[in-house]
């Protein structure tokens, strides 16, 4: 079982930066290296959507056509611990973010379907004013 823990959201104004970090905890013995890794936003009233995500040898990434160019997503195996660093924020950005980690993701492969994950985190909140 594996608990996924996100920080690192709050309040900022349009073309700033946030970084968001999900911690990974019970994936001991490179287990969190075993999983693919995403970050997805839902805003009020909407479906959840795709973000961004990195493949479980961090070799590959996939970002959503709106944050391409802007999102980054690193990964530190050693800290077990993914990362979504997000620059020109814009306010239709504004959602709560949440990491997911999928456990069955072959290997270079990230999938954007969010029925995919088996794990989610609690989500952080991500407000961009105008």
């Amino acid at each position: 079982q594996v608990q996924l823990v996100e920080s690192g959201g709050g309040l900022v104004q349009a073309g700033g930066s946030l970084r968001l970090s999900c911690a990974a905890s019970g994936a001991s013995g490179g287990t969190f290296s075993r999983y693919a890794m995403g970050w997805f936003r839902q805003a009020p009233g909407k479906e959840r959507e795709f973000v961004a995500g990195v493949s479980r040898g961090g070799d590959s990434t996939n970002s959503a056509p709106s944050v391409k160019g802007r999102f980054n997503i690193p990964r530190d195996y050693a800290r077990n611990t993914v990362y979504l660093e997000m620059n020109s924020l814009k306010p239709e950005d504004t959602a709560v973010y949440y990491c997911a980690a999928d456990r069955d993701a072959a290997l270079g492969n990230i999938i954007t379907n969010a029925r995919a994950y088996d794990y989610w985190g609690q989500g952080t909140q991500v407000t961009v004013s105008s």
